[in-house]
């Protein structure tokens, strides 16, 4: 959620930079004009509370019951006190409405563009495998029994899949080895949070109100499947206050995802590329201002170092304005190619949040014992996102004998170093 304050005291901004996202921005007059009128009842009531303790007092001190007009006229005044409260409510829960549906500002760095068209491409890492006896992934996994897209489609409908045998170890060893990795050599601490959650949690990563229609919802306890762990990792803190020396908290979590996924007709259709149910495994940091596009260039290199180490081929991409999510103020992806798909997959997006979600959810820091709260800033990204890894390792590791090569920091994992 954005500061309705900085709204105020820099509109032209904030008006250039969200009209940039596509975002109307006339929801911001809207806003403006709603705290204007707040402020006057909040004067307003203070005004009649402040009467009604001199009529008290007064009538305190002189020890004596109050006269027929002192009593209409406090009677009035809590009439008046009452009718406040409840326009200051409904003006409240309007500009609550109305803030929680204005995204993120971007970053003064951020392309501008309406769409991703505009994205930049930053470079490109290691070499692309085109040999002409690569197949898609949705040919050879059924083919070496290792991915069955007819179970999936029997047990859950579209979009789910299968894996089996050394196509399912594959897929713990990606997970084991990347969560090793991130604790070990990069200094996140594992966690393991849970998968369904409240509502205000989804309210705080931003999911909500905006995507609802993308999520999985459990209408009897109104609990809601996570998208990603970026979701219950903001909510670690929900409410309290970081203590002093204790920022920046770099956590990383290995959770399914659970996605609608709603995309046009004929996209992403083949294979496993986009479903309703993966794995993930998140980075995610809690960090002090100041200090957060560094982190943002760290949690970056981590996910593309990687996909380095997997032998892939992967791609830098900076976000416009019109492409990085509801709640980021600057994203970059990460592709990685897929040589029988012949497509580079996104397989981490990474952003840095500023103090948007701890807005939300009221996360505050302390510098040291003595300074006020502050928000902390937030950054979350894929490090690395399943099933697309997969399908990138099993299309380019392929050989013209039709075995598929392992990669070699995984073969102590999977046991094998071939399928």
């Amino acid at each position: 959620m954005l500061d309705i304050k900085k709204i105020i005291e820099n509109k032209q901004i904030y008006i250039e930079g969200l009209s940039n996202r596509g975002y109307d921005v006339t929801n911001l007059d809207i806003v403006i004009s709603l705290n204007e009128n707040r402020g006057k009842l909040i004067t307003d009531g203070d005004k009649k509370r402040a009467q009604r303790n001199e009529i008290s007092k007064k009538i305190g001190n002189e020890k004596r019951k109050p006269t027929e007009d002192e009593t209409n006229f406090i009677k009035n005044l809590a009439e008046d006190l009452k009718n406040i409260d409840i326009e200051l409510n409904e003006i409240n829960e309007k500009i609550k409405s109305i803030m929680l549906e204005i995204p993120n500002l971007p970053h003064e760095t951020v392309p501008v563009g309406i769409d991703d068209s505009k994205n930049i491409e930053i470079d490109i890492r290691g070499q692309q495998k085109n040999e002409d006896f690569i197949i898609p992934h949705w040919d050879i996994g059924p083919e070496k029994e290792i991915l069955d897209l007819e179970a999936g489609a029997n047990i859950s409908g579209s979009r789910f899949f299968v894996l089996k045998d050394k196509g399912a170890r594959l897929h713990r060893a990606l997970m084991n080895w990347m969560m090793d990795v991130h604790t070990d050599e990069f200094g996140y601490s594992e966690i393991d949070p849970p998968y369904l959650v409240k509502q205000d949690t989804m309210i705080g990563s931003g999911n909500l109100p905006k995507f609802k229609d993308n999520l999985y919802r459990d209408e009897e306890t109104d609990l809601w499947l996570i998208p990603t762990a970026e979701v219950s990792l903001n909510a670690l803190h929900q409410g309290k206050i970081i203590a002093p020396d204790q920022l920046p908290l770099s956590y990383v979590a290995r959770t399914p995802s659970f996605r609608k996924e709603h995309t046009s007709a004929g996209r992403d259709i083949r294979g496993i590329k986009r479903v309703h149910q993966f794995f993930k495994v998140e980075m995610f940091k809690f960090v002090e201002p100041e200090n957060s596009m560094d982190h943002l260039e760290k949690m970056v290199e981590n996910a593309r170092t990687l996909c380095d180490r997997l032998g892939l081929s992967s791609k830098l991409i900076q976000l416009s304005t019109g492409d990085i999510g509801f709640q980021s103020g600057i994203t970059f992806d990460i592709e990685v190619w897929a040589a029988g798909s012949k497509e580079w997959l996104e397989v981490s997006s990474i952003s840095n949040c500023f103090d948007f979600q701890t807005r939300r959810n009221n996360t505050r820091y302390k510098s040291n014992q003595s300074s006020p709260t502050s928000f902390p800033h937030t950054l979350n990204g894929s490090g690395l996102a399943l099933p697309r890894i997969w399908v990138a390792i099993i299309e380019n590791g392929q050989k013209a004998d039709g075995s598929i090569e392992i990669p070699e920091v995984l073969v102590p994992y999977t046991g094998f170093e071939h399928i």
